[in-house]
């Protein structure tokens, strides 16, 4: 018996019933050998840590549009947050901590650069295109635009992961809705995602840990004071931001143990929805945090109508699936948008916007 076959062993043995296990992995697009050390669910966690996708997550916002300060959360340190998170959950609960990570780690690589205010800009441009949304451009970044070096040397489309990964992936945002009751994994509708416990505490714990890093980061910035955060969230959740992802992880163990799916009390979601909320009001959409937010959507606005205009200017990755008629000229040029960091955007902005000062050669 080989690493990875022991590993399939524990889980069948250990995990909750309704876990996912990931010898019964629904499979991949393009079937693949199944690796002597890693399950499937662990090779999809590396494939997506040692994506291109994944470290440009270091430069894309998170609240604040291209943060100076060191300490602001950006987009990967929003995910690794998120991760901890899920892990913690899922151990206590017994589900797959492989496939949760898989999921959780590649749910943002979607995400366009200036957060939220360039989602709403590429979502408008792609109005007439079929919109844009980062949770459905995050299965397109790992199902066909991420390259991936095979073992024999050959480069593929996408990161060909498994079923189970994508459906997560696919399922995770909210966007600004409250959070719900889920319902039992083998009542979940068949168009309804996610369709694992594991992809249901990805969803769940976005929100814990959105709400818990972007009030701190706000309160760092001054944007707002501890006593702003509502009453009724303190009563609940408590005084300090360690505390409420403890009550809330907490609460979610107990409450969700031996059941099919992630529940929690109603105290607590209430909680968290006036929190977000809070958040939307205060933070995202009325603070002086966002005082640059039609700056950069405008930015995203001029970029996309020049590389319409120009689709041949954009680089050789971009324009592959264009040239071999996978997609149109609207959609790569918003994939291309899509894939930039805050700093790459900015940079190709100037380029093509911003007249250079002449230097004389005398």
């Amino acid at each position: 018996m080989n690493p990875r076959e022991r590993t399939e062993a524990w889980e069948e043995q250990l995990l909750a019933p309704y876990a996912a296990r990931s010898a019964a992995t629904r499979g991949r697009t393009r079937p693949e050998l199944p690796d002597s050390i890693r399950t499937d669910f662990q090779r999809d966690r590396d494939r997506v840590v040692h994506s291109k996708a994944f470290r440009r997550l270091m430069h894309k916002t998170q609240v604040f549009i291209a943060p100076e300060g060191d300490h602001y959360r950006t987009r990967l340190t929003h995910t690794l947050e998120v991760a901890q998170i899920a892990r913690t959950i899922a151990r206590a609960l017994r589900l797959n901590e492989d496939l949760t990570e898989a999921i959780v780690l590649a749910h943002d690589l979607g995400h366009p650069p200036f957060g939220h205010a360039g989602e709403e800009a590429l979502n408008e441009v792609m109005a007439a295109h079929g919109g844009f949304r980062h949770d459905v451009q995050s299965l397109r970044v790992v199902e066909l635009l991420e390259r991936r070096r095979t073992s024999d040397g050959r480069i593929e489309h996408g990161l060909n992961l498994a079923w189970e990964v994508r459906d997560g992936i696919g399922g995770h945002s909210k966007g600004p809705t409250d959070l719900e009751t889920l319902p039992p994994i083998d009542e979940t509708p068949a168009d309804a995602l996610p369709h694992t416990v594991e992809g249901q505490l990805a969803r769940v714990s976005d929100r814990i840990a959105y709400v818990h890093h972007d009030t701190d980061d706000a309160i760092r910035a001054g944007l707002i004071g501890e006593q702003d955060v509502p009453a009724a969230v303190r009563e609940v959740l408590g005084e300090t931001r360690g505390q409420w992802v403890d009550v809330t992880v907490r609460d979610i163990v107990e409450r969700s143990a031996e059941r099919p799916r992630i529940e929690m009390g109603d105290a607590i979601r209430r909680a968290l929805n006036e929190l977000k909320d809070f958040l939307f009001e205060r933070v995202y959409r009325g603070s002086a945090a966002k005082s640059d937010v039609g700056k950069a959507q405008r930015l995203l606005r001029e970029l996309f109508d020049y590389f319409v205009a120009h689709p041949g200017e954009m680089g050789d990755e971009s324009r592959e699936p264009l040239e071999s008629g996978q997609t149109t000229v609207p959609r790569a040029v918003c994939d291309f948008l899509a894939g930039m960091t805050d700093r790459f955007a900015i940079r190709t902005h100037e380029r093509l916007f911003v007249p250079r000062a002449w230097e004389s050669s005398e």
